[in-house]
């Protein structure tokens, strides 16, 4: 929000300086991001009147012109500018005369004739950005004065960075109630007197929706001169605030959103038919906006529309076929209460910003229009003349907010500030703000302004007390507690300790969006159905993730698209699954590897990292947890390679899934390269088992190898995990270290050696202990499997 100084004088007349003042609004939270001079700095720039041109014998272009500069002083001037014409009274820089850009004007000969100073553009001057003609002066605008005393220039202005919460602070008196607050002062009540009507006429309003809008407030005002020039001053103060000038009709609407901060719109009445209605837009309706696009109106967006179809946007932009223009003779003034959540999101929904619905979206005045529209009419009739007939006001009463008083404890000052405020401040601080404040016994009741949104319970009244009490006069105390060293949750420890496993093998934590796109959720877990977001921030984030594989995949393409070797990449999240009508949550782990098993080193050939390096540090997980053993079991999954995935199972229960992505999903992500991802279901873990201390032995182990025959339908799983049970409280390791199939074996059978280390934890082991665990290891394999030993 832009607002310049000089104009906000008029209304609180300040003591402090620009700069004090500034830093006071920022310590309140209004936070200005600079405070910059209203024009360029500039020197021996006049008004001068144009009395004659002649065309320059020279130069089709160029005019020669007699200018008066002020005190009866005549000079010769060259000029190109193709609005230049007699009687014309524009600003003039003399020779030696320095302009905003840092050029020094001097006598000049241009084409064999001498030129006596420049003429100057708005653009020139730094006072616009047009500068395909001279800048036109007023008429009373006295010759020889400086263009800078005339148009005040030594002004700045305050850009004000707001907080989406303070919409009542993007108009001048919205900032102007402020600085009466911050400094004391009374602010100077505008008076808005009522315009009365000329004429009868009136156009009729409809309102469908009156939860979008339940208050429309027009006006008919005819014989209109749409092509009257915008006073100089008016188009100073819109320049100053950064809005463009368009045509005198709708610079008055802007000149009083920017005064009074309440949005309206112009129609050329001629272009409307039956009437006005508020409601929703309809299938296949669309509109061609004042911006030039076309826009396709979907059935929840609020809309204007008279009997042929939409002609604006509600609170947001209006039509081009009945915008006004020049040639416009009868206009319908609209100054219209929309809700704030209704518009929300509207202009981002088809990529538009208007300064309108910057406003509505952060809500007005619910009780302004009335007094805008006759701001408006009074300012159109002085600049376009007219004839204005009576103000309309369409309602629903029942749908217009209302504020209702809140109980505020003074009391509650000392507690949750820290200082005391007598009660007499705190009435006065809340009555600056326009608060109406009912004092009872032991508390205040206090009823916000139609104004203020932002302004609910007791907490927002403290804040209030609070910001113009001055931050900067409670003093700083450090609290005074007793600290206590409590245990984590479970969930934080076990979260830590897969943090503390896989940080040292390589891995880095990742934290990526909770919303991703559609397709991309349909590819990895077609299987699962997605909660479709209705007010996304991007098309690429309409969806809730159903995996964590997709932001990690788009994370690893993200940095392979970067150079990057390789990527080990976790993330401890939450997927969201639509079951019916219901919303399931579940927390994983989910993880994905690419890259060099190692990095490049003398003494090892490099290899890409495979399905069984991932397992491998899974193994190291679990045992980090203290899981009872994990078993692998074949398995498929929609998202990975059909021969290069398991299920982790652990007591017969899956818990998750590993494997290669599936080369049609590699190709839908661009990706070239080998991705391993995982997936733990950590709300499925068995409790860890208890870390127990067992003393090393002393005594020598003792390690034997078997080599047996099974049928290929067994997993080399079950071989071990049979082996375990029968080999009793001796055997402390095993290990597979060989599988053959070929040559010797039967076609439906396979080879496997295992190593089995045996040990004793109070003497060494004799010959016929370790004979006897190995039998019953065969006698388990043998009935549990037929297996054989290999001979």
């Amino acid at each position: 929000m832009k607002v310049p100084a000089q104009w906000l004088k008029e209304k609180v007349n300040f003591e402090l300086s620009n700069s004090e003042l500034a830093e006071r609004l920022t310590m309140v939270g209004l936070e200005v991001d600079s405070l910059k001079p209203a024009a360029g700095r500039m020197s021996g720039v006049s008004i001068a009147k144009v009395l004659e041109t002649v065309p320059h014998e020279n130069a089709k272009k160029l005019s020669c012109c007699r200018v008066e500069v002020g005190g009866g002083k005549v000079v010769d001037v060259v000029c190109g500018a193709p609005n230049v014409r007699p009687n014309m009274l524009v600003a003039y820089a003399s020779p030696g005369a320095k302009l905003p850009d840092g050029r020094t004007i001097e006598h000049a000969v241009i084409r064999a004739v001498t030129s006596v100073g420049m003429l100057c553009s708005a653009a020139e001057l730094d006072l616009g950005e047009d500068d395909g003609g001279l800048l036109e002066l007023a008429e009373d605008a006295p010759i020889g004065l400086s263009i800078e005393e005339f148009l005040k220039l030594d002004d700045e202005v305050f850009d004000i960075e707001l907080t989406p919460n303070r919409g009542d602070c993007l108009s001048l008196i919205g900032i102007a109630r402020e600085v009466a607050a911050l400094t004391s002062m009374s602010m100077s009540e505008m008076a808005v007197p009522p315009v009365p009507a000329q004429i009868d006429d009136k156009f009729s309003t409809v309102i469908e929706n009156p939860h979008g809008c339940p208050r429309y407030v027009g006006r008919v005002i005819r014989n209109v001169n749409a092509a009257a020039e915008t006073p100089m001053w008016m188009r100073e103060r819109l320049r100053r605030c950064g809005v463009r000038c368009i045509n005198a009709v709708v610079d008055v609407t802007n000149y009083v959103m920017l005064e009074l901060g309440q949005p309206m719109h112009g129609f050329d009445l001629d272009q409307l038919n039956g009437g006005i209605q508020v409601r929703n837009g309809r299938a296949g309706e669309t509109l061609e906006l004042l911006d030039g696009n076309t826009v396709e109106i979907d059935t929840d967006t609020l809309v204007i529309a008279d009997s042929d179809g939409v002609v604006a946007l509600a609170g947001v932009m209006g039509g081009m076929h009945t915008g006004v223009e020049p040639h416009t003779k009868d206009i319908f003034l609209e100054s219209a209460y929309f809700d704030a959540i209704t518009l929300a999101g509207v202009a981002r929904r088809y990529r538009i910003h208007s300064d309108a619905s910057h406003r509505f979206e952060r809500g007005v005045d619910f009780t302004g229009q009335e007094r805008a529209i006759e701001r408006a009419s009074a300012m159109i009739m002085d600049i376009c003349g007219g004839n204005p007939g009576p103000v309309i006001v369409t309602e629903v009463a029942d749908s217009i907010p209302s504020r209702g008083a809140i109980i505020f404890r003074p009391a509650e000052i000392k507690r949750l500030i820290g200082i005391e405020i007598g009660t007499d401040k705190v009435q006065q601080i809340l009555e600056t703000l326009s608060c109406r404040v009912e004092d009872s016994e032991g508390y205040l009741a206090v009823t916000p302004p139609s104004f203020r949104f932002d302004i609910e319970i007791e907490a927002d009244l403290l804040e209030e007390v609070a910001r113009i009490y001055g931050y900067e006069n409670i003093p700083s105390t450090l609290p005074t507690m007793t600290m206590t060293v409590t245990r984590g949750s479970d969930r934080h420890e076990r979260d830590q300790r897969i943090r503390d496993a896989l940080v040292p093998q390589g891995y880095f934590e990742a934290i990526t969006y909770s919303f991703i796109e559609l397709a991309s959720a349909k590819i990895v877990e077609p299987k699962r159905r997605p909660l479709e977001l209705s007010n996304p921030i991007t098309n690429d984030m309409s969806v809730m993730r159903t995996s964590i594989w997709t932001g990690l995949i788009n994370a690893a393409s993200y940095n392979f698209n970067r150079q990057a070797d390789g990527a080990r990449l976790f993330e401890l999240g939450t997927v969201f699954e639509q079951v019916s009508d219901v919303l399931e949550q579940r927390y994983v782990l989910a993880g994905l590897a690419s890259g060099n098993v190692r990095p490049p080193q003398w003494g090892e050939k490099p290899r890409n990292i495979d399905f069984y390096d991932v397992k491998q540090e899974l193994d190291n997980l679990f045992n980090a947890l203290l899981l009872p053993t994990c078993s692998w079991s074949t398995g498929t999954d929609p998202a990975l390679h059909p021969g290069q995935s398991a299920l982790v199972m652990v007591n017969g229960r899956t818990i998750g899934k590993v494997g290669v992505l599936h080369p049609k999903i590699a190709r839908h992500f661009d990706l070239e390269q080998v991705i391993v991802l995982f997936e733990i279901e950590l709300e499925n873990l068995p409790a860890a088992s208890i870390a127990t201390y067992l003393p090393i032995s002393k005594f020598p182990s003792v390690r034997r190898d078997l080599s047996i025959i099974v049928d290929q339908r067994i997993t080399a799983a079950e071989i071990l995990g049979a082996t375990r049970q029968a080999g009793g409280e001796h055997l402390r390791d095993l290990q597979l270290f060989d599988e053959y199939r070929g040559q010797g074996i039967d076609s439906d059978k396979k080879s496997l050696a295992i190593g089995l280390i045996f040990q004793g934890h109070s003497n060494t082991l004799t010959e016929i202990e370790i004979e006897d665990a190995l039998s019953r290891v065969l006698l388990k394999l043998s009935d549990d499997f037929g297996v054989t030993l290999r001979k």
